[in-house]
């Protein structure tokens, strides 16, 4: 190849390349826009304690007075049990959506069917008591667990006037 096709080739070439080289605007776009922002809301306040309808919230409303006790042999409400159900009463009446189920329990002494019997009673007693004051029946559930679940272990008269109870307990 000769040197006059050698130079015809590179100028072809640088040509052919600078026809696809990027030409620069005859006009600068505008600046942008300025980035004075607005604050981002603050975020909520988290909520401390715990959430409303839960057993936590139940139990701290009512001051721990979901756990009513009872006399030996007796499923009666008397003024101190009274005054416990009168306090859950109003956190029913303040939370609508929530429900509970009352557990009536009892203490080891007496037979089994005797003890589910007597749980029964004293669910029920209290059940009773809070429909008296203008709770639902709706959100009240009861059951009885004799004497199968006792807070307390011993065979004493301490343990066993802590076994005699009906707890209220929130259904989630």
């Amino acid at each position: 190849m000769n040197i006059g096709m050698k130079t015809a080739m590179l100028l072809a070439g640088t040509a052919a390349m600078a026809a696809c080289a990027k030409k620069a605007p005859e006009e600068l776009p505008p600046p942008p826009p300025s980035t004075t922002s607005t604050p981002a809301p603050a975020p909520a306040p988290t909520p401390t304690g715990p959430r409303v309808g839960s057993q936590a919230h139940f139990e701290n409303a009512v001051n721990g007075q979901n756990v009513i006790y009872f006399d030996t042999d007796r499923f009666n409400i008397d003024s101190e049990d009274s005054a416990r159900l009168q306090t859950q009463a109003q956190y029913l009446a303040r939370y609508p959506q929530v429900s509970i189920t009352i557990e009536g329990h009892a203490d080891e002494r007496g037979t089994r069917e005797y003890n589910l019997a007597l749980g029964e009673r004293r669910a029920n007693a209290a059940k009773n008591f809070l429909v008296s004051l203008g709770v639902n029946a709706g959100r009240i559930a009861t059951v009885s667990y004799g004497k199968e679940r006792p807070v307390a272990l011993g065979s004493n008269e301490e343990a066993w006037a802590r076994n005699r109870r009906a707890v209220s307990v929130v259904v989630n």
